[in-house]
């Protein structure tokens, strides 16, 4: 038997002698009234002297992270969702018997209730006096290195629970995360944005190039797809005349692991009628800075080493003028299809064949401009082979009215202006069947009940996409996007053959 087995089986046996003391195992009549890092906040500049000279009481609950034996008395550590205190229990106070069984049965990783009063130690720790204890839970299996933490990174995201009993800092980005959804959700809410759901399953995926999950409703006898973008959904809701919407929500995509993708992500979407990329942009803008301050209390902020200033000016720059200033090309090269692929050889740049000159582009930048836009920049006019929603750009030909923001080298948010043009938008999507055609899996489909909608007139719009969870790594100074999210998707655990 391993020793986490022999620890198990042990607690099991204290379980046991709890049943046959006539006790009860998991009780749940015990109400605290008090949290832990509220007192140690209210009491934080009491002396011992004023703390003897209370009458008041204070009851708590949280789990036991450490047990020190003296053996008269007993100091432990209780840990509730707000932070610690420690407790001191000893014989006087709760008697030969009482205090006898608890020494006997608690144990690090237990639930405790305890009522007592404050006073501080000689080292002027703040402690709870125990008058009267109860044991809530029992936990039988004993917490992992419990005086270091949980450091094992495949642990940490398979056992989040354990994460955040052993990690404050952990619990502190989750907390953060929650804050910075709701001060969004106000952000929007206060400038009369109507918050919406749509269908997570669709009998077609759109909205963005991406692979699909699919499933399959009994029911219907059909096939569906976990939706990838909510965008098709939302702007039917313009052409019903609801003027400002968003959602925030999940969206699948049937892609890798990384530390800045998950299959399952967060996303919030909104879209504006008469409003325009350029709008967006500056919107996002307020966005950010209004988040930053809010949450962080400046617009410079660190993120993994390299500070990121949101207070200067926001650089806009085209894709085109990227790419051109980053590989030094000549206007006529930048115009050349089969010039643009010796560039991208020459610098072992690979590239699938048959692509477009702005598919070219994209790749360029993509795979070296991009890491090196790291204070915020909006590059726009994408390609309108790559943006096949987007209004097309009238003093740009062949670009569409886009933009995309990046931060710290990473892709948090893309907008557009919408195309609302039925005929022109069935002959995108006709370019994106042919593509499908051609063996290109994200390409869209020809979705004809979202081009009907779109025939009954939609206005003038802009749209965008900003990804929650990059929000949150760039916000917590997160290295990693399974940091952010309590329970990320995991590769299966490898089956380890028993040694013989």
């Amino acid at each position: 038997m391993g020793t986490e087995d022999s620890l198990r089986e042990t607690r099991l046996n204290k379980l046991a002698q709890i049943i046959q003391e006539g006790g009860s195992t998991y009780p749940n009549r015990f109400k605290r009234d008090s949290l832990a890092n509220t007192l140690q906040q209210r009491f934080a500049k009491a002396s011992s002297q004023d703390l003897d000279e209370m009458d008041e009481r204070f009851t708590l609950a949280g789990r036991v992270m450490t047990v020190r034996d003296f053996g008269k008395s007993l100091f432990l550590h209780l840990q509730d969702e707000s932070g610690h205190l420690q407790l001191y229990l000893q014989r006087q106070s709760l008697g030969e018997e009482e205090y006898r069984k608890l020494r006997r049965l608690v144990d690090a990783g237990d639930i405790l209730g305890a009522r007592g009063r404050l006073f501080r130690t000689r080292t002027g720790e703040l402690t709870l006096y125990v008058e009267q204890c109860q044991l809530l839970v029992k936990s039988l299996r004993p917490l992992p290195e419990k005086f270091h933490g949980l450091r094992d990174v495949e642990l940490r995201y398979r056992k989040r629970y354990l994460d955040l009993i052993a990690n404050p800092s952990v619990r502190e980005v989750f907390r953060k995360r929650g804050e910075i959804i709701r001060w969004i959700r106000s952000f929007f809410d206060n400038r009369g944005f109507l918050e919406v759901e749509t269908p997570m399953m669709h009998p077609m995926a759109g909205g963005a190039a991406a692979r699909p999950f699919e499933t399959y409703h009994n029911a219907l006898d059909s096939k569906l797809f976990l939706r990838i973008a909510p965008e098709l959904y939302l702007k039917r809701l313009l052409v019903g005349g609801l003027g400002r919407v968003y959602e925030l929500n999940k969206q699948f995509r049937n892609e890798g692991l990384s530390t800045l993708h998950n299959p399952e992500f967060t996303m919030i979407e909104f879209y504006e009628a008469y409003a325009t990329h350029t709008d967006f942009m500056t919107l996002t803008e307020e966005l950010f800075r209004g988040l930053l301050t809010q949450v962080r209390g400046s617009l410079r902020i660190p993120y993994q080493g390299t500070e990121l200033d949101f207070g200067a000016s926001w650089t806009r720059i085209p894709l085109e003028e990227a790419v051109q200033k980053e590989f030094g090309l000549s206007a006529a090269t930048l115009e050349d299809l089969e010039a643009l692929r010796r560039v991208a050889e020459k610098q072992g740049i690979e590239m699938a064949k048959g692509l477009s000159r702005g598919e070219v582009l994209v790749e360029l930048f993509e795979q070296r401009v991009e890491s090196k836009c790291v204070d915020p920049t909006f590059v726009t006019d994408f390609p309108v082979e790559v943006s096949p929603l987007a209004r097309w750009n009238e003093d740009r030909p062949g670009c569409v009215q886009r933009f995309e923001l990046f931060v710290a080298g990473r892709e948090l948010a893309n907008g557009f202006s919408e195309l609302n043009d039925p005929v022109e938008q069935r002959a995108r999507f006709e370019r994106q069947m042919e593509k499908r055609r051609m063996g290109d899996d994200t390409a869209h489909q020809l979705d004809e009940d979202f081009l009907e909608a779109l025939e009954f007139g939609m206005p003038p719009a802009a749209g965008e996409g900003i990804g929650i969870d990059r929000l949150v790594m760039l916000l917590t100074d997160s290295a990693a996007i399974r940091d952010v999210i309590l329970f990320p998707q995991m590769r299966p655990e490898r089956e380890i053959p028993e040694k013989t």
